[in-house]
């Protein structure tokens, strides 16, 4: 009666969202200030104020018609203009309007993009940890998700075992960088080595390869660390990215597709972005805030406070034992379990009302991600509970 496969998703929720609804539950039960939810990357960093004076000065002075009505289906003429302008500016690059289409957001951006490409037995490598949802995208378009783990010392891509997960039938790679669930940014050395492969395997293989740079952290970075922009690298290269996590917009649901100008046949890509979207029902992005991004374009939520919490969280658990993965970007630490089951550790966690997501469903085993994405009280609140945590594991040191 129904298909099995959308069944199965739609009975088995991630085990992220599975956390944050036990999270909620816990809080209705003893109080949400007494439970430390790190579950969920939901940005606690209020919007810039150019965020609101912007949806105010839109609906004061636009015509209600025009203001909810239809865009054309890849969006905004004149928003995508300025998009592909904002990005020749900073990256030296030459794209157009007709490179850019808006989404809902960073899913709905991958989910076409992977649409768009995906052929009979192509396959799709994913770096893990990667977000669990990238399986869910290459499935549902009829393609393989190949797993390639990252270097466990520093979680910088593995090019060896790259080189060996890629044949013939590898149509794409999808790169996130900082990266979710690490929070570590892949150096340009590595970004360089990752093209240099590539383009040998197009030669090879007679065929385009593709990276599909998955950008909703691109800002979040601290120390003034470089995020090398993937087009510049890499020629066939197309960007998601999503203003949900830069301007603490993530239920707004905004982003965008861009494929870059030295695209192999960058047109035609366009245009499968476009059937894909049709297809998929993902044409015309939210209005309203397809009208704000000229703005908005360059500006973030205050990132310092994530930095803040980061290094208050780092330091703490460095200090009571824990090995930890010190993040370039984003808002999140990933920690390796002292139990070799990390689902047991969680629940271990749990006792103390600690909530931290099992790594698993990121293609690794072994290690939790902490989102700290917080009220730095809610950090500094959960470090008598952690230290509990970790005296469980580590008393005898």
């Amino acid at each position: 009666m129904f298909s099995e496969k959308m069944l199965d998703l739609g009975n088995v929720r991630s085990v992220i969202r599975e956390t944050f609804e036990y999270g909620l539950k816990r809080s209705a039960e003893i109080g949400a200030e007494n439970v430390f939810d790190f579950s969920l990357g939901n940005p606690s960093v209020p919007a810039p104020n150019v965020v609101n004076e912007s949806l105010i000065d839109i609906i004061n002075n636009t015509d209600s018609t025009a203001l909810h009505g239809y865009t054309s289906a890849p969006g905004d003429v004149s928003v995508r203009k300025k998009i592909a302008e904002y990005t020749n500016n900073l990256y030296n690059t030459n794209v157009t309007q007709n490179n850019i289409y808006l989404t809902v957001g960073a899913a709905a951006a991958l989910s076409i993009t992977v649409k768009a490409i995906a052929e009979e037995n192509d396959e799709i490598i994913v770096l893990a940890p990667f977000f669990p949802e990238y399986r869910v995208f290459i499935e549902a378009a009829g393609a393989k998700c190949v797993v390639v783990k990252c270097r466990e010392s520093d979680f910088q891509i593995d090019i060896p075992a790259l080189k060996a997960a890629i044949n013939k039938n590898t149509k794409a790679i999808i790169i996130n960088s900082p990266c979710n669930p690490s929070g570590v940014v892949f150096t340009k050395e590595i970004l360089l080595n990752v093209a240099n492969v590539l383009n040998d395997a197009q030669k090879e293989f007679e065929h385009p390869i593709f990276i599909i740079a998955d950008e909703p952290y691109r800002e979040l970075v601290y120390n003034n660390i470089e995020v090398p922009y993937i087009p510049n690298l890499y020629d066939n290269t197309v960007v998601c990215y999503s203003f949900s996590k830069s301007l603490s917009l993530p239920g707004e649901r905004i982003g965008y597709i861009l494929i870059n100008d030295k695209c192999v046949n960058n047109n035609l890509f366009f245009n499968a972005v476009c059937g894909a979207g049709r297809a998929l029902g993902y044409v015309c992005a939210p209005s309203i805030f397809q009208k704000i991004i000229p703005n908005c374009l360059g500006k973030t939520a205050n990132i310092e406070i994530y930095e803040k919490n980061r290094n208050i969280l780092y330091s703490a658990l460095t200090n009571f034992g824990f090995e930890v993965i010190k993040p370039d970007g984003a808002f999140y630490l990933f920690v390796k379990s002292p139990d070799s089951d990390a689902n047991k550790f969680c629940e271990a966690a749990k006792k103390f009302e600690l909530l931290l997501v099992p790594s698993d469903s990121f293609g690794i085993e072994g290690f939790v991600r902490i989102s700290y994405c917080v009220s730095t009280k809610q950090i500094e609140n959960s470090l008598p509970a952690f230290e509990k945590l970790a005296n469980l594991y580590f008393k005898e040191k």
